[in-house]
């Protein structure tokens, strides 16, 4: 991995001369600072306008892809129809999802997940239209832990898939893969380059599905696929500011 400004800036000028680029980031901890309360969370101003700018360059397409549900991902990053938005870990698409969607499991999980969160001050459940997730990033070191322990064991019963994020685990009903998110806005806007830029465990999926000249950018630390790596949002803000100077000026 190379972890270099003057390395970033040197592939990401390579991106800039592509026929077709898509521009491609996660919402939080990435385009968004990670704050205590999920509905809190609101994209850097700088971040965002830029994004939008290069949704304005010729041959550009920009998208965000979350874990969050669509909706809530569209009220939360206030992005324009200009910028595509993908929800649900990349299963979540304006034209709906890209599995069936087991709704008794997801009841039978919600319902499990809010007994364990119950007698646990700071344990949250957040409902999702595919998935379930318990966060424990404002819980006592001791009742995070118990939650974890008990909502990993409770999963057993599960047909689920488990995903593990920061302070959270995520149970979806359905096959969730930001890696296929990628491989479906690459094939329907003919992107011949993808830059992609990610901070957590579930961005892994979409590392992996870059090819050729794409660039993947880690944000923070831990182990990554990813080519290079900055060290905060703030930094995906001017990587994105770069980058646009540098498609517009091809």
């Amino acid at each position: 991995m190379s972890d270099t400004r003057a390395d970033l800036s040197r592939v990401l000028s390579e991106a800039a001369r592509a026929t077709r680029l898509l521009v491609t980031s996660d919402f939080d901890g990435t385009l968004a600072p990670i704050v205590n309360h999920p509905a809190d969370a609101r994209p850097l101003a700088d971040a965002a306008e830029t994004l939008v700018a290069l949704s304005e360059c010729p041959d550009t397409v920009t998208a965000l892809i979350s874990g969050r549900a669509l909706e809530v991902l569209r009220d939360l990053s206030g992005m324009p129809a200009a910028v595509h938005l993908v929800g649900s870990h990349g299963a979540e698409f304006d034209s709906g999802f890209t599995h069936p969607i087991d709704e008794s499991l997801l009841r039978t999980i919600a319902a499990e997940l809010a007994s364990i969160a119950a007698d646990k001050p700071g344990v949250t459940v957040e409902l999702k239209p595919a998935s379930v997730a318990l966060h424990v990033r404002n819980a006592d070191p001791a009742d995070a832990e118990a939650a974890l322990t008990e909502a990993r064991n409770a999963s057993q019963s599960w047909n689920a898939q488990l995903t593990e994020g920061k302070a959270v685990l995520e149970f979806a009903v359905i096959s969730t893969d930001k890696g296929e998110a990628i491989d479906i806005l690459r094939d329907t806007h003919n992107a011949s380059t993808v830059v992609y830029f990610g901070d957590d465990v579930t961005d892994e999926k979409a590392f992996r599905a870059l090819r050729g000249n794409d660039v993947g950018v880690k944000v923070g630390p831990g182990d990554t696929l990813a080519g290079y790596r900055v060290a905060e949002p703030k930094d995906v803000a001017a990587a994105l500011k770069y980058l646009l100077g540098e498609r517009r000026a091809r």
